[in-house]
């Protein structure tokens, strides 16, 4: 751009030239602008030496044009600049009005507030801080007489069992059958000192909602808790059947003058006193995975991915069909994992450990699965793969699982996808599910297997020669075992479950049949059950054994059959 110096501003408003030095060229004129703009076909300009040529007259437009140029982008600058400092003044008086009404506010209203939250940073995984407030909360509800709307549910907990973990249900509300849970309903006021209690005779328990606040007691302080919910509809979900998402959180309140008491005494004596409730109250439950089409488009603010009810299923290794020694092995397996966090934290290892469960139905897979849930006093997740889209949904499900759960695949070999199998055609339009044998590996020992711990993954499978290597092989896998026909000592077993008795006269021909044939402890338990109140250990003994032989001559039948028609078994 052209740099500009004036040599005179004295000069006439009307018709007279200003004159201007370029600096890089001699003094020359141009013409102010007034009422009249001088025109090079003008004689007089002529006459007074202004244009020279018609080249001089060019060379003056564009100087001209030049000129009023940068007087525009110098009037316009400063523009800016006006605007630029009038922004940051606004942003100056803003700061410190908002500085002077804090102080000013803190002055009106010494409190302070802490919200926590359900779920931490990004919606992953439910809050700890928020479970165990909860449960510090709920501790006393069903106590106070201030409480006007509770909802009752039923408080008996989870199957029974033996062993070191058992115990699965629980706590004051499994104690009598009359027990009840008592809640809030959701939006109603809701008022409980934070005291955890055991309550007895009828087993109430009660659990803190959306409401008003909630008061209570520390070391002469006084602090108010409230709960909040922000309900969201189902607009948005995919196939438009999902479960209204919630965003929940409590808030607690408090004088700013116990500040260091609430967070150096107050708020670990929450969690620590939440935490012996939880464990006093605990309930196992039975997950099962909800449909992928019903979740939310990225599966944020859903209240789970699960939908559980209470786990009573009532067998236990005791009762378990199975060879003693083979269902000793199993149970000390399970001690050692039990036991192992040490164990696994000094080698570097997730805490966690995969069974493999593989025979023909009616084997006792699934009851297998149940007896070891008891025996831990663990949460089982029954997940179904088929309703599964994605290795990123599969993955969103193993995040929302708990510590001391089972995590269980049944019959994994039914999908084409995890058999290491090219999927044929009709394979890929049945259904919606993509998860790859790929995506399922990662699950069960990838970075984000190592997401909580104290977990067990168990696959079932009838056709074990059916699966991948990769997916059964030792680190994924760690303990296979084969549920297979009943042989004599699991017979022997069975027999003390259903007859209580040790021995019996028929047991010689039960020894005798039982290698001959191909008979599941499912049909053996059938045949050993009493059919009428007039059967007894001999009766039932009798029909089994018939059984037995109606079963070997069919065998014997199949196999002379095959040799006549050259066959080689």
């Amino acid at each position: 751009m052209k740099m500009w110096s004036i040599s005179s501003y004295a000069a006439p408003l009307s018709g007279t030239p200003l004159a201007l030095t370029d600096n890089r060229s001699p003094p020359y004129h141009v013409w102010k602008m007034s009422g009249t703009s001088p025109h090079p076909s003008t004689p007089s300009l002529h006459e007074s030496g202004a244009y020279d040529s018609t080249p001089s007259v060019l060379r003056r437009c564009a100087s001209d044009i030049d000129l009023w140029s940068h007087r525009c982008n110098n009037i316009m600058g400063k523009q800016q600049l006006r605007n630029w400092n009038f922004q940051l003044m606004q942003t100056f008086v803003a700061r410190q009005l908002n500085r002077r009404a804090r102080r000013l506010a803190a002055l009106i209203d010494p409190y302070l507030s802490i919200t926590i939250h359900e779920y931490d940073a990004g919606r992953m995984t439910r809050s700890d801080v928020f479970a165990e407030t909860k449960a510090y909360l709920d501790g006393a509800v069903g106590t106070r007489d201030d409480v006007r709307h509770l909802n009752a549910e039923d408080a008996r907990g989870g199957g029974g069992g033996g062993g070191a973990g058992e115990g699965g249900g629980g706590g004051a509300g499994s104690s009598s059958s009359k027990g009840l849970v008592l809640s809030m309903a959701d939006g109603e006021a809701a008022q409980a000192k934070g005291v955890v209690v055991a309550l007895a005779a009828v087993a109430a328990r009660g659990c803190m909602a959306d409401g008003e606040e909630v008061e209570d007691h520390f070391r002469g302080a006084t602090l108010w808790w409230s709960a909040h919910c922000e309900q969201d509809d189902d607009k948005g979900r995919r196939g438009g059947g999902g479960r209204a998402s919630q965003r929940r959180s409590y808030s607690l309140v408090f004088h700013e003058c116990h500040r260091d008491l609430v967070r150096s005494a107050y708020l670990p004596h929450v969690r620590d006193q939440g935490r012996a409730f939880m464990a006093m109250s605990r309930q196992r439950k039975l997950y099962t995975n909800i449909p992928s089409s019903r979740w939310g488009d990225d599966g944020s603010y859903m209240c789970s991915l699960w939908t559980e009810v209470v786990f009573k299923h009532p067998k236990t290794f005791e009762t378990l069909a199975m060879d003693p020694e083979k269902k000793r092995e199993i149970i000390d397996d399970l001690d050692m994992f039990k036991n192992g966090k040490e164990q696994h934290r000094r080698v570097g290892k997730a805490w966690k450990r995969g069974y493999l469960l593989h025979g023909p139905p009616g084997t006792g897979k699934s009851t297998m699965v149940a007896a070891m849930a008891n025996y831990l006093g663990y949460d089982v997740y029954d997940m179904e793969l088929t309703s599964v889209h994605t290795n990123t949904d599969l993955r969103k499900l193993l995040i929302q699982t708990t510590s001391k759960s089972i995590i269980v695949i049944e019959d994994v070999d039914c999908s084409s996808n995890l058999t290491g199998q090219l999927p044929t055609e009709a394979d890929r339009d049945d259904g919606d599910s993509k998860v790859t044998l790929s995506g399922l590996l990662n699950f069960i020992d990838g970075l984000w297997s190592a997401f909580g711990e104290e977990r067990l993954i168990v696959l079932t499978t009838n056709h074990v020669e059916d699966l991948d290597p990769a997916l059964i092989r030792t680190g994924r896998m760690d303990k296979k075992i084969e549920m297979s026909y009943c042989d004599f000592e699991t017979f022997k077993s069975m027999a003390k479950i259903h007859l209580d008795v040790d021995d019996h006269e028929m047991f010689a021909a039960v020894e005798r049949l039982l290698p001959e044939v191909d008979l599941v402890p499912a049909d053996v338990g059938e045949h050993l059950t009493a059919k009428n109140p007039r059967d007894d250990a001999g009766a039932c003994l009798a029909r089994l054994v018939n059984a037995l032989q109606e079963a070997k001559a069919k065998k014997d039948a199949a196999e002379r059959q095959d040799e006549d028609n050259g066959v080689v078994v």
